[in-house]
């Protein structure tokens, strides 16, 4: 008997030992990610980043030593050549979801359903998209996810999440998926679900909304989508208080309450799929990002994801964005030294 036990008990370790080594606990780590999409043209047109020591690095790199596990992309339809408001295309998105790979990141994949950026006040067709029916609508959503999903599956990538529309809180593929008309919008969403699961059933799929303290918001667009049977598994928010208007601490409690409502009222998981604020600000910056990463932990049951910074590294010297997080050094701020803090789960 004692034989057995000792069996049985030796066993169990080498089945959790598997565990713990095969990448399955990974999934649960929170996700300290910073979205990309910027990268490849600033290496391209010869931007060079340098870390804290001033010395010459791969960005990925970089990154990678301020705490962060996890990247996001964003894929435009047929995007222009534009350095900044261009790119992202399928080719371009797969060859550096390899390089985040090849790192040891995690992957998001961010679909703006749109040749340029998709946001609250744009959510406009691909010109190819432009004259279609919305049965050819609900196809092209399909067939565009569906292919980047391959190219991504031919190159050995499984992203961890997929965005399904880029901060759609109004509609996505204006004027056929308004939040004047939840049925389309929800068989939208619904296409774009299908394609990844047909893909990759594992990925999680994301739907994400502007203004993560905003709960009525969040509150009208997500019953009514539910309750006309779109598809999805995670819901994502994003937090700008530069953009809110006020100091972060004017608006913590808002998203807290928020994330928490969202798991309470449908079920799903959340993550903080953008945040940033101002690059000149470091102190201030660095706060609110410890401040959200805590109040996404604070979530009940781990149930709070992750958080993602926009654009870290999309210096203003290039990108003229202002809620990036390098200096005009060339290297990091200490705002995302907050990614390095260890933020406990609540008890």
């Amino acid at each position: 008997m004692k034989k057995s036990i000792t069996f049985l008990y030796s066993s169990t370790i080498s089945v959790l030992a598997l565990i713990f080594t095969s990448g399955v606990v990974q999934a649960q780590e929170f996700a300290r990610g910073a979205d990309i999409g910027w990268l490849q043209q600033m290496e391209a047109t010869g931007y060079v980043f340098y870390n804290d020591k001033g010395v010459a690095q791969d960005c990925f790199h970089i990154l990678k030593d301020k705490g962060i596990n996890s990247v996001r992309f964003r894929v435009f339809v047929n995007p222009s050549t534009d350095k900044v408001n261009g790119h992202c295309g399928r080719d371009e998105v797969v060859i550096m979801a390899k390089r985040a790979k090849a790192l040891g990141f995690r992957i998001m994949i961010d679909f703006h359903y749109s040749d340029t950026w998709a946001d609250p006040g744009h959510q406009l067709k691909p010109a190819a998209w432009a004259r279609h029916s919305f049965s050819q609508l609900k196809t092209d959503v399909y067939d565009h996810t569906l292919d980047v999903m391959k190219a991504l599956k031919t190159s050995g990538i499984t992203p961890e999440w997929v965005q399904v529309g880029n901060e759609i809180g109004n509609g996505m593929l204006w004027p056929d998926g308004s939040t004047t008309n939840y049925p389309q919008l929800a068989q939208l969403i619904t296409s774009g679900y299908n394609a990844v699961k047909a893909v990759s059933p594992t990925t999680r799929v994301i739907v994400h909304l502007e203004s993560g303290n905003d709960n009525a918001k969040f509150r009208a667009f997500f019953d009514n989508v539910t309750a006309h049977g779109a598809r999805f598994d995670v819901i994502g928010l994003s937090y700008y208080p530069y953009w809110i208007g006020s100091d972060y601490t004017a608006s913590i409690s808002n998203l807290a309450a928020n994330l928490n409502d969202m798991v309470s009222r449908y079920g799903k998981d959340v993550i903080v799929a953008e945040v940033g604020d101002d690059y000149t600000a470091v102190q201030k910056t660095y706060d609110m990002l410890v401040a959200v990463q805590k109040v996404v932990k604070a979530v009940p049951g781990s149930r709070g994801l992750g958080v993602f910074y926009w654009e870290p590294e999309g210096a203003k010297s290039w990108s003229n964005y202002q809620l990036n997080a390098w200096g005009d050094d060339g290297r990091p701020t200490r705002a995302i030294d907050a990614f390095l803090t260890e933020i406990p789960a609540p008890r």
